[in-house]
This record gives structure tokens, sequence and C-alpha cells, in this order.
């Protein structure tokens, strides 16, 4: 799995609407409906032509793609923090998620009711950001009182810990997100993480406009990049009723209708990339006559931890990495020119593992 991306956002402002879209445009998606009160779950394969590459090359019996679990979260209202409109249980779906995909309206529509009654994307920003907030709060105020308690021990970890909870309680209630918190050391990257806070998550904001808007902007979408822009957040434009219509194409027709609306690549193709961004994530290889697989790792692993992907067994024993980048063996056509060329490269456990590399891991448990 690449990573999970919970779809958040005010009520009627096209969330499901995206939803159902980017989940039914994903050729192999499998979708597992629940009831109202639960979320939605899509999971969706991820577009990579790296993959048709190698199947090319292989002719595995089996192809393994990458795949991103995308969670459509009901709609958030004021008091949610407070359990208004069973906030509570939606906010506990938040906290499961790797990133978010904030949704704001970008349109006028006199026949969608917009639950605050008019349009205003910097508003309902703040809505949803205050109530992740609250529900920060009381999660930190736990943190603070079990911390001032071990403190009294008389111990300087355990008053240094307190200490950050007070400066982090006191960041969350100047209406700042936990995420633009400085954080010190290793210790306070630790604490704050076993929070798993709201607001410490990455976010990108989805503008849903018209779509005579699709290839541009608007008033609206103006305003979410000025409130994006200071939380040097992501912005993307994307229409929920043009992806409903990309989605009920074959394939083969999309890039025809996406390129006649101005646009280079669908709202999934968008929200993957970014999501892949946001989190620092890139994809490896293993391939060969029986399975094509792409791999998800964060960027920074090493050949190891990234063995340890595909099974905790490869990490322990690893011995060595031999790696292929995909341009060379796409260029030369097969393994045997890559080698004779001498562009196998055979790596140890300090190894950085990139982008596009296929990799056949040796190692002895």
């Amino acid at each position: 799995m690449g990573f999970n991306c919970g779809i958040v956002g005010l009520p009627n402002v096209g969330k499901s609407t995206l939803f159902n879209a980017i989940t039914a445009a994903g050729a192999e998606a499998s979708n597992y409906p629940f009831c109202t009160i639960d979320p939605n779950v899509g999971i969706v394969t991820v577009p990579d032509a790296r993959i048709d590459g190698l199947v090319d090359i292989y002719h595995p019996a089996k192809i393994i793609p990458s795949a991103i679990e995308f969670v459509d979260i009901a709609g958030l209202v004021k008091g949610a923090s407070k359990g208004e409109g069973l906030g509570n249980l939606f906010l506990s779906h938040i906290r499961e998620v790797d990133a978010m995909a904030h949704v704001v309206r970008c349109f006028d529509d006199t026949n969608i009711i917009h639950v605050d009654g008019s349009i205003n994307p910097k508003r309902d920003i703040e809505v949803i950001e205050a109530e992740l907030i609250f529900k920060d709060l009381e999660t930190v105020e736990k943190k603070t009182t079990e911390a001032e308690k071990r403190s009294k021990t008389g111990e300087k970890k355990f008053k240094a810990e307190y200490e950050f909870c007070q400066r982090l309680k006191n960041h969350l209630f100047e209406g700042r997100l936990a995420r633009y918190y400085s954080l010190d050391n290793d210790d306070e990257r630790v604490w704050i993480r076993d929070m798993h806070l709201l607001t410490n998550k990455p976010v990108m904001y989805v503008c849903n406009v018209h779509e005579e808007d699709v290839a541009g902007s608007n008033k609206y979408v103006a305003q979410v990049k000025e409130v994006a822009l200071k939380e040097n957040a992501k912005v993307l434009v994307v229409s929920a009723a043009v992806e409903a219509e990309v989605a009920e194409l074959p394939v083969e027709e999309r890039a025809g209708f996406l390129s006649g609306l101005g646009l280079k690549e669908s709202g999934l193709q968008q929200v993957i990339h970014e999501g892949y961004d946001l989190l620092h994530l890139l994809t490896f290889f293993t391939a060969g006559p029986k399975e094509v697989h792409a791999w998800t790792v964060r960027k920074g692993a090493t050949a190891p931890e990234a063995a340890g992907v595909i099974h905790s067994d490869f990490e322990k024993g690893f011995i060595r990495a031999e790696i292929m980048k995909y341009e060379d063996l796409f260029r030369l056509g097969n393994e045997q020119k890559v080698k004779d060329n001498g562009l196998l490269h055979i790596e140890g456990r300090d190894y950085i593992i990139e982008d596009g590399d296929i990799v056949h891991f040796r190692f002895n448990v």
C-alpha cells in the first residue's frame, strides 16, 4: 500500500462525489462500502507507466502495482470536537490516515445548499481547522497532566516532557496547527509523534470547482491559495463533476477528454502525486518472470529498510542489493545488456534507495 488519504471537509462540498469518482476511475479499484456512520474506503492502483515498461520486458505471471487507500470521512460541522454530528467518531477516523485531502467548495450553485449559507472558503477552512485543534487540545491536556505527575519524580526527562506539553498546548491555544510547531530535538519528535495529533498530519487543499474553472482559477480558489501560502500547503484545483465523467470513460479515452479541457492529468493523478510528495515517498520495483511488483518507501530509506517493506526477514538477513535503474533497463531492453554495460550495481547496507530502482535483494536468515 502506498499510503492512505482521508478526504475531509464540511458537508455538501463534494467530498463523496470526488471519492466516488476517483475510486471508480482506478481500473482495479476495490470499494468497501460501510454504513453512513463509518467512512467509505476505496483502494485505487497508482498509475505508473514504468509498470507497463517492466511488463513488456519480463512478461510476468503476476503484476502488483502500488495502491492508495482513500477514506471518505463524513462531513465535519462546528462542534464536531464536542460530539456534534457524530464528530468524535469522524475525528477518530482522521487520526488513522497518513494525510488529508481537505476538500473546499469553490463554486456557486443555488441548488446545493451550503451548511453556513454562503460560499466562503477561508471561513470553511477555519471551521475544520478549529475543530481539529480543539480535539488536539484535549489530547495534549491529557498528556500534560500525565507528564506533570511524572515530572514530580525529579527526573530531568520527565520535566522536559511536561514543559514541552505546556508549550505545545499554548501553541494550539493560539489557533496554530501542531505541524507548524518547531521541534528542538529527537525527544520532542517522539513525544509529538506518539500523540497522533490531527493537526500534525500533512494536508493538501482540494478546490472543488465548476467544469469551466477546472483548468484555471476563480475568486474562491484565490482565497484557498492565500490560506495555503501562509501554511506552505499544496493546492489542487479539480472538478468532482469532471472526475465523475472521467470515471465513466474507457481508460484509453481519458487522456483525450482531459486534454480537451486543458488538463494534463486527472484529479486522481494530482492527488496521488501530491500525496507522495507530502509524505516524502518514492517507488522501487522488484521484477522478474514470476512477478513485477511496485513498492512504496519513504525517501532516505536504506537498502535494508526497503527490503523490510517486502518482508522483515529480508531486512534481518540483508546481505546486499543488486540495483538496476529503470531508465537503463528500459533503454537497453533486458537485464543481460544492463550487466554487459556495467550498469548493474552491487550495494551494501548504506545504500539509499532511489525512485525507479529495480532491486534484487540477497539475504540469509
